[in-house]
Order: structure tokens, then sequence, then C-alpha cells
């Protein structure tokens, strides 16, 4: 059974591109908004756009170095309501045959994180859209949103509702 491709697919050829640095700016069209809205959990994503360079190193891999920006909005985690966010980032990664992958620290540290190369293309898109999930707030919140002083659980601790179960309460 083959997987469906992903939302943000956007396929460069390695042949493409030579030595020297290959430019390239992407931006998910309003279908590809929705449907990667819909993977990553969010009520919308309002645009997602990139600016990737490829590089071919000296050691038969190549770097990828991107920059994206997007608005998006999630539900907030307070109230339930629409909570609008933006995020900017910038990303390296190494791409490369399996065997040239480092070994040791499992990419830890300065060094970009390495992917297997399978294919001669490399799927720009689907880096971008990955990296804008991992830099998406985890616990968003809309303008305004508060959690009330002495809220169940808001001084005991994440366990202490699990701890009172059982228990007999205190005469009061």
């Amino acid at each position: 059974m083959t997987e469906p491709p992903p939302e943000f697919s956007r396929f460069v050829p390695l042949a493409r591109f030579g030595a020297g640095p290959f430019r390239l700016e992407i931006a998910a069209t309003p279908d590809e908004c929705a449907a990667l809205a819909l993977r990553f959990c969010l009520l919308g994503v309002d645009r997602l756009r990139a600016a990737v360079v490829l590089q071919r190193q000296p050691d038969e891999t190549i770097l990828l170095d991107a920059e994206f920006e997007a608005a998006f909005t999630q539900e907030c985690v307070v109230s339930l309501d629409p909570a609008p966010g933006t995020v900017a980032e910038r990303f390296t990664l190494r791409y490369g045959p399996a065997e040239a992958e480092p070994e040791g620290d499992g990419g830890a540290g300065d060094d970009p994180a390495f992917e297997p190369l399978a294919g001669d293309a490399i799927d720009i898109g689907e880096a971008v859209a990955q990296e804008f999930a991992l830099a998406l707030p985890p616990f968003p919140r809309a303008p305004g949103a508060e959690v009330e002083p002495g809220a169940a659980g808001d001084d005991d601790g994440p366990f202490a509702s699990l701890a009172r179960i059982g228990k007999p309460p205190t005469p009061g």
C-alpha cells in the first residue's frame, strides 16, 4: 500500500542543481494550507512560505538551509477560542546516502540533522512542513485567556486529583 503524498510537497530533482547554491522560494496554496491545518490539528493555516537554498558539499551530502514564515490559528488551551499565531524560523538539514550518516552523537550539537536521501530528489516542501510543526506553540493561548487562580490542580500539581481518588473526604 502506497502512502499519499505529503500535503505540501515540492520535489527538487538532484540533477536540477550543480556545484553552486540552488535557491528556490515556495508557498503553500490555499488547498495545501487547509490540508496542513488538518494534519497538524490547527483551526487554520493562513500562509506558509519559505526560501530554500540547496548546496552540494564536498563529502557528497547536500545541505538544505531554509527560512520560513507562517500565519496560523490554533485552539486556545484555556478557553478553546481561536488563538492566532505567527512563526518565523530558520533551519538546516543535511541529506545524503544512509551510509554517510554521522555516527555518535546522533546530530546533537551544532551539526545539522541528517536525513537519509531516498531516490533522486529532495522534498523541500515536506521538510518545511515538518519544521513548521516543530515550531508551533505547544500551549497556545487566545488573547486575554487566563487560568483563574485556585482552579483545580493549580496549586496541587498534576497528580493531586489522582492522589485523592479512593480517600475519604476530610471532615470539614
